[in-house]
């Protein structure tokens, strides 16, 4: 992270629009080399050619924004981190679990199961490497009073007696999986390094990303930093509040915005980033499934993969690849039971 001083190096740059740039989040090279100049001069108060210096400058110090060799990427790529669900077929079909440094959105009907994917990973963020973990913390911006620490009590005592020995060992707590004291220090311990944050309308949320923003990085040199972004749902406040095709551009646009602002976090924290996103049934479908992912083409092409939930016989649920870059599609089964996700 750039401190004050390195900043203040920058051209244009003195303590006060240094100080600025840090209120708003703006506190290291790489944020401010992936910053427009319209947002960075609204942000700082300086106009646009400033800004566009201040920004050029961050990326020659950043060393970010130039051509690299595909070798580079592959041994970039080999530090993003997967995040399992906890049903080997599912990560299977993911091509080892979530990703980080990429948006990956669940989406389906009431019901279906997309919430207890946010609340398991949650639990799944904060385990061991060699447990599917990422032994990071969680961050959760919950638009329609989903998050239930109840569920996350359910879920930390339904995982595998292994996992939760070596997550006790790792957080000096002494006990063992049937030490109901142990247990109950262990869940605390769970809920103390999920972040949540209820968003009332879209501008809240919008702004709630950029609060994630702040706490990553305040995070990132933490024993346990922040390894997950979940925002469940992604699509609620913006479909209620944008009504109608005349509102449509500005609904569209604001999104954008967010999921960007979403894109940004996993890019610079190496951090995964899972929405949820409801659903409308298209009228026009007379053949396949007619259920369709809110969002349009905004949302589709900036989510890296794209999972479609649906309901099946009693506790089980389809999970289904819709998108991804280099995945083929398929399709997987899990069941959701009191201890969370689990194979079929």
């Amino acid at each position: 992270m750039a401190s004050d001083a390195d900043l203040e190096n920058l051209p244009g740059v003195g303590p006060a629009t240094a100080e600025k740039l840090r209120d708003a989040g703006f506190d290291s090279f790489q944020g401010l080399a992936v910053a427009s100049p319209g947002e960075l001069s609204n942000t700082a108060d300086v106009g646009e050619s400033t800004a566009a210096d201040i920004i050029q400058a961050a990326r020659e110090h950043a060393d970010v924004g130039g051509f690299e060799s595909g070798a580079q990427v592959l041994e970039r790529r080999e530090q993003i981190g997967k995040l399992s669900w906890g049903v080997d077929e599912v990560d299977e079909l993911l091509g080892g679990g979530v990703e980080t440094q990429s948006i990956t959105e669940v989406y389906g009907e009431f019901g279906s199961g997309k919430s207890q994917v946010t609340h398991q990973l949650c639990v799944s963020v904060q385990l061991p490497e060699e447990h599917g973990g990422l032994h990071g913390a969680a961050m959760f911006i919950d638009s329609e009073d989903t998050f239930r620490p109840e569920r996350i009590d359910d879920m930390v005592r339904g995982l595998p007696d292994e996992a939760i020995e070596a997550t006790m060992e790792d957080r000096e707590i002494e006990g063992e999986p049937g030490d109901e004291d142990a247990m109950q220090e262990l869940v605390e311990d769970f809920l103390d390094k999920i972040h949540v944050a209820k968003a009332f309308n879209s501008n809240h949320q919008i702004l709630l990303a950029e609060k994630a923003r702040d706490l990553a990085s305040e995070t990132q040199d933490d024993d346990y930093p922040i390894r997950l972004l979940n925002v469940d749902s992604l699509t609620a406040h913006f479909r209620a509040e944008y009504v109608g095709r005349g509102e449509l551009a500005d609904r569209q646009q604001k999104l954008n915005k967010h999921l960007h602002d979403l894109m940004r976090i996993g890019d610079l924290h190496n951090t995964a980033v899972l929405v949820t996103n409801q659903v409308s049934a298209n009228p026009d479908a007379f053949f396949g499934d007619p259920t369709q992912p809110i969002g349009g083409n905004i949302l589709g092409h900036t989510s890296t993969f794209r999972l479609y939930l649906r309901k099946s016989k009693g506790d089980k649920r389809i999970v289904r690849m819709v998108d991804a870059p280099n995945l083929p599609d398929g399709e997987s089964v899990m069941r959701i039971t009191e201890n969370g996700l689990e194979p079929e």
